[in-house]
């Protein structure tokens, strides 16, 4: 503290204007005499400084660092430090200027440095034009509150520099860690004249705007970072995000941290946030939500190249910050003539309620939401040691001032809007609305200091636990000087067939054949350091998907992962995958197929092992090396297809308890009544006695009735549950009501897709006891995690099953269920709660195989030290790690197509074409497909889709004239500026040219954009060429003459302002319009740019643009009527513009033919304009549809 005030008063005295400075040193005893020893551990860290005769802080005006030689000097050390750090840590505080917001974030994106940012620099709540799995450039560590709740991770996150930007820090754990990484270099930038230096450790004060700072450290530095580092940061912080996010959302009830994300998601962009003290702007700095969608105009991030922006954020802090607050807020928001949502605790609010007479005045500003969290007291002591050490009536009395004043009735006596809320969706519709409506009005969320307290307890508890679980991961994974990414060298699949012993459950039992099988794929991804990843893809009937879905994407897969990289991140599970399968393969996440991202993941997590030399089970639960050579065994429960007889299944079910198995599930429900199902449940349990676990599954086949009927005549039967046993599942929780047996889940949990902790809300009903996850059905093994930690959150019961997987595929879900159990011990251990009993897992279906996918047998055996059927998941995962596959049963291995790519000379119009044409795969049937692209495209773009469409269709690509590789031969007195004619007739033309060239027969033609429109004339003009066409965010046309010679002019400014200034000025306007919004949330966005540059014919470009204007084209919007083509029309969700003209083309085509099958029009999700590009898979399925119909 002295060396920083000297240095501080030495600063302010010499600089201008200079003066003396009163130093006043305060003495504990002033002039006594003290016997003790003077402890010298107060010099702790200052060896640095006292090795040389440089103050402890440097003090930089940077406006003068350009005239100052001195200044300059301390300048240029402060820029070394910030070059030559490993581990600079980028800390925002508070900030209040718009313009410092922008500067902040332009300073993140160039030093690429960790950012830690407080709520109040206004860049803690972000609006983003991308999604939330987007890996932008900025690493914006929100969640580092949490994570230095964790020992360990606190102790690794040591920096050797840390700059500040902006005034004061909200968090006490975030101050505390820069208090532990001193001494370092501690640089702090404000344009404020005040020290901001609470804890005296600062080493460069640099007194200047942060715009100025970050302009100046642009232009004189280059930092270097270790990018091992940033990921294994950028780990921890998801992971904590995940688990912070799902704990929040799994609580049924209001909790003050749930509140804190949702102020955060509902501010509408150019809005302002003004916090009061204590907890809730502690909430909101801890949980709120770190992405929203931007709303409105992002010009100015797409133009500077940032992800995000900011929203202003401001606040009272201090001790006397619980003062006034209503009618600072009130200043504030005629200050920033913006819409204000101030967030305020109860006392704060009845300590300013006369504030509430500044809103009826409406001064000039616009409408105000005050949003008051009420838990009737001072809930911030709650949260601080005295909490655990005092009396709970002192507490009441003197520290949470306990009241019961009526908020509501302070309102009304003022005169303002109020508003009551309870529950999550009372909050959800009074942001919604208060926000959009032109009044003032408080909203009132009632809270409780108890409940408050016993939460946020639990918040932490998990945070941390699961912080070091993550530490753990990728610590084992990332050992010194290893690299963190790992190359996929190829992707393979082959096909298997292997006999069974019976059908499958989900299986027709009406079939004839005496013989079943079971059919799927190997997949094997190999890296180049020569490990190996193994996954199956096997779906099943109870799959919405079949086989040759499931290969058009593995054949995508195959294509987009080839040359890219896997890393250490992804075995954390808590969204590292989806945002893997975003980032680098371009894909939405949930466009994958359940079976085929369960088979993906598998092979991913199984390869990530084998280049560390371990098993699954240890990257996703690492263990300490003595305990994870212990045995690690996983209780298997046995399965009985009841169709015989009530003594069959009983004689079945000794025969399974004389093998040692502990545990059975019974199906049921497959006769019309449940009568035999009620003798078979009693004949079992009179047959196996009372210790043998039983379960009974429905698969909904039931009507609630015939459930409620079996419930009631099996109470005696001692089941531990019944799967599914309705089949409408809004009826379950009032079937447990009603008979109280106890209830599982499976394909209740199938079909969630979107918001999956919403759906389960309803569920938390304590008669439903078990969730029964099959992880191929729910869409892989991150999913599944998801659904775990809700179950055991609640206390339910975890059961992994298989949906007949071979035993590759079983060997891989024993070592995730191992992973589970253990994941559920350590919660019952945080929450202080009594251990469950062992669970048995789902994989009996080992048992139906009669051959096997694999040369050697997956050990599952009776274990007689613990009397029951188990499998080890060491084993399993040596298993996994030494698969080869059995050559017997491969039925085909994968073969890649021949990619052929040739020209095609083409006249037309009196001129002379040479057309690049792409080609893969061969038809059996005869199908061709010919893919048109859309302007500035080439046919390179089709190529993901066409690998994995020529599985069953020969694929054409064709590069529309000015494109790509097609280039103008010769026209007839062509000079500069006299150009081939390129009007929607002669180039349909010479596409009606290219198809005699390629084929005879008909063909079907996919089109995008201005290829949407060429396919579509095609094929009204030409019919007799067309087996079909679909057309791709397309358009018939303009009808309107004004549209037409609007549009005509505006595309011949255009083709005119390429010609003239370039395809770089051309793109960077183009693909700023809104049209393509969603595209440039797209992770690959500025390589689809940069493919777009690659054209080298701007003349031809130019007249293509002109030519082919759609206010030049003939309308074909009364052509659409007589259309005897079937066509399929495809839009993206977020396309608004083309969804309203797909519907209208769905009304007029083939009216006037009495056409009887409307033209489906399909909606992408997840996508804008360039569906193709944004959601392939989507379009691959619903092509694959149309060219089925058409079959």
């Amino acid at each position: 503290m002295v060396l920083t005030t000297v240095d501080s008063a030495v600063s302010k005295a010499t600089s201008s204007p200079s003066g003396p400075i009163h130093i006043n040193c305060p003495f504990k005893e002033p002039l006594a005499y003290t016997p003790r020893d003077w402890n010298r551990k107060c010099l702790n860290g200052l060896d640095f400084w006292m090795s040389n005769a440089k103050p402890f802080t440097t003090y930089i005006p940077l406006q003068n660092s350009l005239t100052c030689n001195n200044t300059n000097g301390h300048m240029t050390e402060a820029l070394e430090l910030i070059r030559v750090a490993n581990n600079g840590i980028l800390v925002f505080g508070s900030i209040h200027k718009e313009d410092d917001m922008w500067a902040a974030l332009l300073l993140a994106k160039h030093l690429l440095w960790p950012v830690i940012v407080d709520v109040q620099s206004g860049l803690r709540l972000r609006k983003y034009l991308s999604s939330i799995l987007d890996r932008k450039d900025i690493l914006f560590v929100d969640q580092v509150d949490q994570l230095l709740l964790s020992d360990s991770v606190r102790d690794w996150m040591k920096a050797d520099v840390i700059i500040q930007i902006g005034s004061r820090i909200t968090g006490r754990r975030i101050s505390q860690m820069i208090e532990q990484c001193c001494p370092c270099p501690y640089i702090m930038v404000d344009n404020h004249p005040s020290r901001h230096d609470p804890s005296y450790i600062i080493t460069h004060r640099i007194h200047s705007s942060i715009s100025h700072f970050t302009e100046f450290l642009i232009k004189s530095c280059l930092p270097d970072l270790s990018n091992k580092r940033k990921e294994f940061i950028r780990g921890l912080d998801m992971t904590a995000a995940w688990e912070i996010s799902n704990f929040i959302n799994s609580e049924k009830s209001l909790t003050e941290p749930y509140v804190a994300r949702k102020i955060f998601e509902n501010i509408r962009c150019g809005s302002a946030l003004f916090f009061g003290n204590s907890m809730t702007v502690r909430d909101a700095d801890m949980y709120g939500s770190n992405w929203v969608q931007c709303t409105h105009n992002a010009s100015l991030m797409i133009s500077s190249g940032l992800p995000c922006h900011g929203v202003h954020v401001s606040g009272n802090r201090g001790a006397s910050g619980i003062d006034g607050l209503i009618s600072t807020a009130v200043g504030f928001a005629v200050g920033c003539n913006k819409r204000v949502l101030l967030v305020m605790g109860d006392v704060s609010f009845l300590h300013d309620t006369n504030g509430l007479a500044l809103l009826r005045q409406r001064t000039s500003r616009k409408p105000m939401v005050i949003l008051v969290v009420n838990n009737h007291g001072g809930a911030i002591f709650s949260q601080l040691p005295v909490a655990n050490t005092t009396d709970r009536s002192i507490l009441n009395q003197f520290f949470y001032t306990t009241h019961d004043v009526s908020i509501r009735h302070l309102c009304l006596a003022h005169g303002v809007k109020h508003v009551q809320v309870q529950t999550k969706t009372e909050l959800q519709d009074a942001l919604f609305a208060s926000q959009r409506e032109n009044a003032d009005c408080v909203v009132e969320v009632e809270s409780g200091i108890d409940t408050n307290v016993e939460f946020h307890s639990n918040l932490r508890n998990f945070t941390r636990q699961a912080s070091d679980h993550a530490l753990s991961i990728l610590s084992k994974l990332s050992v010194e000087d290893s690299t963190l990414h790992y190359k996929i060298s190829k992707m393979e699949y082959s096909l298997y067939r292997v006999k069974l012993n019976a059908p499958t459950t989900a299986a027709s039992r009406n079939s004839n054949t005496t013989t079943s099988y079971r059919e799927g794929f190997v997949i094997s991804l190999s890296l180049e350091d020569g490990s190996i990843g193994f996954g199956e893809v096997a779906p099943l009937e109870i799959h919405k998907e079949n086989l040759h879905d499931v290969e058009e994407q593995l054949r995508f897969l195959i294509h987009a992962m080839e040359g890219n990289t896997i890393d250490n991140s992804l075995p954390l599970l808590k969204s590292s995958i989806s945002s893997w399968i975003w980032n680098n393969l371009g894909i939405p996440p949930g466009s994958i197929l359940p079976s085929v991202r369960c088979g993906l993941e598998m092979a991913i997590l199984s390869a990530i092992a084998s280049t560390h030399g371990t098993t699954l089970l240890d990257i996703l639960h690492p263990q300490k090396d003595e305990i994870s050579k212990n045995p690690s065994p996983v209780q298997i429960c046995a399965l009985i297809d009841s169709y015989g007889t009530p003594m069959d299944t009983a004689f079945i079910a000794s025969n399974l308890v004389a093998e040692g198995f502990t545990a059975i599930k019974i199906k049921v429900a497959r006769r019309s009544e449940p009568d035999e199902d009620i003798a078979a449940i009693k004949e079992v349990r009179k047959k196996v006695g009372p210790h043998i676990v039983l379960r009974a599954d429905a698969n909904r086949k039931w009507t609630y009735d015939q459930a409620v009927k079996f419930a009631h005549s099996v109470k005696d039967c001692c089941l531990q549950y019944i799967e599914e046993p309705v089949n409408d599942e809004n009826d379950i929780v009032r079937f447990c009501e009603e008979t109280g047996l106890a209830v599982a889940l499976d394909e209740t949990i199938n079909c969630i897709r979107e918001n999956p902790l919403r759906f389960l809300e309803k569920y938390i009903h304590s008669g439903v006891t078990a969730i029964v996850i099959k992880p191929s059905v729910i869409g892989g093994f991150e999913n599944a995690a998801l659904v775990a930690r809700w179950a055991q959150q609640h206390g339910k019961t975890t059961v992994i099953s298989a949906a007949f997987e071979s035993a590759l595929g079983l060997s891989a879900y024993i070592q995730f269920a191992r992973h589970l159990d253990l994941q559920n011990c350590e919660m019952q251990k945080l929450t202080n709660k009594i251990s469950a009993p062992i669970t048995s897992h789902g994989f009996g279906t080992y048992k139906w195989f009669n051959e096997q996918v694999t040369e050697y047998s997956l050990n599952i055996r009776h274990n007689p030290n613990h009397n029951c059927v188990e499998a080890d998941a060491i084993e399993a995962g040596q298993f996994l790690q030494k698969c080869r596959l059995n050559p017997d049963i491969v039925v085909r291995a994968f073969l890649a197509d021949q990619v052929k790519e040739y020209q095609l000379a083409v006249d037309s119009g009196g001129a002379h074409y040479s057309i690049n044409v792409v080609e893969t795969g061969e038809s059996i049937d005869g199908t061709m497909v010919v893919f048109l692209h859309g302007f500035l495209g080439t046919g390179g773009d089709w190529m993901p889709i066409m690998k994995a469409a020529s599985i069953s269709a020969r694929c054409i690509a064709v590069d529309l004239p000015g494109h790509g590789g097609s280039k103008l031969k010769h026209h007839q007195g062509i000079d500069g500026s006299d150009r081939p004619d390129l009007s929607m007739d002669v180039v349909v033309d010479i596409v009606r040219k290219v198809l005699d060239n390629l084929t005879s027969e008909k063909v079907i033609l996919v089109g995008y954009s201005m290829g949407a429109r060429i396919a579509l004339y095609t094929a009204l003009k030409c019919s007799n060429k067309v087996e079909g066409a679909v057309i791709i965010s397309g358009s018939p046309g303009l009808v309107d003459e004004d549209s037409r010679e609007i549009r005509k002019a505006k595309d011949e400014f255009r083709a005119s302002t390429l010609v003239s200034n370039g395809l770089r000025f051309f793109t960077e306007a183009w693909y700023a319009e809104e049209l393509w919004a969603s595209l440039r949330g797209h992770p690959h966005f500025k390589q689809i740019v940069n493919n777009r540059l690659q054209h080298d014919d701007l003349l031809t470009l130019g007249k293509v643009l002109s030519d082919l204007s759609i206010g030049k084209q003939p309308s074909m919007w009364e052509d659409l009527k007589q259309c005897k083509v079937p066509l399929q029309l495809i839009v993206g969700e977020k396309d608004t513009k083309f969804k309203a003209i797909a519907r209208e083309m769905q009304t007029k085509i083939g009216h006037e033919n009495g056409i009887a099958n409307p033209t489906p029009v399909v909606e992408i999700p997840d996508s804008g304009h360039a569906v193709h590009l944004e959601n392939p898979l989507a379009v691959i399925a619903a092509i694959n549809q149309f060219i089925k119909r058409g079959n």
